[in-house]
Formats: C-alpha cells, structure tokens, sequence
C-alpha cells in the first residue's frame, strides 16, 4: 500500500500522457521516500504526517505567539478561522526541505499535519485545496452508506459495470434533485432527500395522452412546488411520448 501513489502516477502516465500536476491523498498511500520521488517529478502534493505522541506532545508545549490565525473560504463558518503553524522541515529519506502545517480548530480533537513540496503557495490556498478531498471522500462515503457502492448485487463481473453506473447515475440524480430543491439541501446526504421527497406515497393515473402522478399531502411538498416541479410537463418517448406530470395535494 506504501507505494500506491507512485502506482497511481504510472497509471495517470499511462492513460494521459504526461505525469499529474498536483496530487492530494493519504499519508498510509506513500512513505517519506516516495515523496522524494514525486517531488524529484515536479509533481506538487500536499498529504498527511502521521501523528506521533512525540509530535503531540511538542505541539501542545509551543507558545502562544508561534501560532496564527487564518480565515478559510472553503469550509463551514464553524470551522472558518483555523490557528496554523507554518514551518519548513527536513524528513528522513525526503530530499530539501518540506513544508509543513499544522493546524487546530478545524473539527477535530488533535492537531492536523499537512506536508506539501508547494512551499510558496498561501496557507489558505493549501488547506482549502485539502478540504476540497475530504468532500469527495464524504460523498464517496454517502454512496456506501445510501447506495451500497461497496456491495453491488451483481455476482457476475460483467454486471458489475452495470450496477456501478446506475448507482453513479442514481448519486448524480440525487445531487440535482437538491440544488434544484436548494433550502440547505445542496449539502443534504441522499438518505436525506429520499426521507424527504422521494419515499413517498401517491397513486398513478394513466390517461391517454399522459401519466399522472398524484402525490398525498406532505410537509415537504411546498419545496417540490416553489421548485417547479408541478409545472412538469415531460414526454416520454419509449412511453408513446405520452406526458409525465406530478400533483402534489
């Protein structure tokens, strides 16, 4: 596992042509050595430091006057104005110096340690950079927790592109579903908007020229209606382009 990330490179290299220009990940993808490697590529990175309680320890010992307090644009206001220390470092099988920072007051019991090879680039720039991998791994979690990505019902491997494309194809649905229903649901998870506005009740009339689906009284309907969807008025061509239209009651 140490040497994913250089596995990575070589594939990117592969399919792409040229080496990646920037790479964010985990500290157990790679050792202090690989990160030589990378940086002797010109492949900016920035990742974790593991923690040691040797580490901890030195961090809760720094006075008050070596940390500073930046303002983030990328993250909740709760978590907006992180304390930072800023300081270069040499490691072990790493060439030159490193940059590294480490951070409190962003949501976790412990001090955060970046390291990246990026050693002019803002603070801000570079933990906002960071922040922008955990979304991905939260709604990559999302799909597990609500579409079962890591458990696709197709025992045979043919199928199982197939089950993971509907199940992309089902995440990206759900996304759309809330920005187009805004109200602080763009950030909901899926399981959330399927309580709310999917998992529902209604009774399918199907007319000559149209399907009509009639949904029963709910106290999340007035977010369906201020959102337009009673105004659909969709064909459907493998249907005849008989016409799709929601009543909500």
């Amino acid at each position: 596992q140490n040497d994913e990330i250089l596995r990575f490179v070589e594939f990117w290299k592969q399919r792409t042509g040229r080496l990646p220009e920037e790479l964010i990940f985990d500290s157990k993808l790679t050792t202090y050595k690989n990160l030589n490697v990378l940086n002797q590529q010109g492949i900016a990175f920035i990742t974790l430091r593991r923690r040691s309680l040797k580490m901890l320890r030195e961090v809760h010992q720094e006075p008050a006057s070596a940390w500073r307090r930046i303002e983030l644009h990328g993250v909740s206001r709760i978590h907006k104005t992180p304390r930072i220390i800023d300081r270069k470092v040499t490691l072990k099988d790493y060439e030159g110096p490193l940059r590294q920072m480490i951070i409190t007051d962003l949501g976790h019991e412990e001090p955060i340690f970046l390291l990246t090879n990026q050693l002019t680039s803002s603070p801000v720039k570079l933990i906002d950079r960071y922040a922008q991998r955990m979304i991905i791994e939260n709604n990559i979690q999302d799909g597990i927790d609500f579409f079962h990505m890591d458990a696709l019902s197709s025992a045979v491997a043919m199928k199982v592109n197939l089950d993971l494309q509907l199940t992309l194809m089902a995440s990206s649905l759900y996304r759309l579903l809330s920005l187009r229903i805004g109200n602080g649901y763009q950030k909901a998870k899926s399981r959330h908007i399927f309580r709310d506005f999917v998992d529902a009740t209604a009774t399918l009339q199907i007319t000559p020229n149209e399907f009509i689906v009639r949904f029963q009284k709910r106290a999340h309907n007035p977010l369906l209606v201020t959102s337009n969807f009673n105004n659909i008025d969709i064909p459907i061509p493998w249907l005849g382009g008989k016409k799709l239209r929601f009543v909500f009651g």
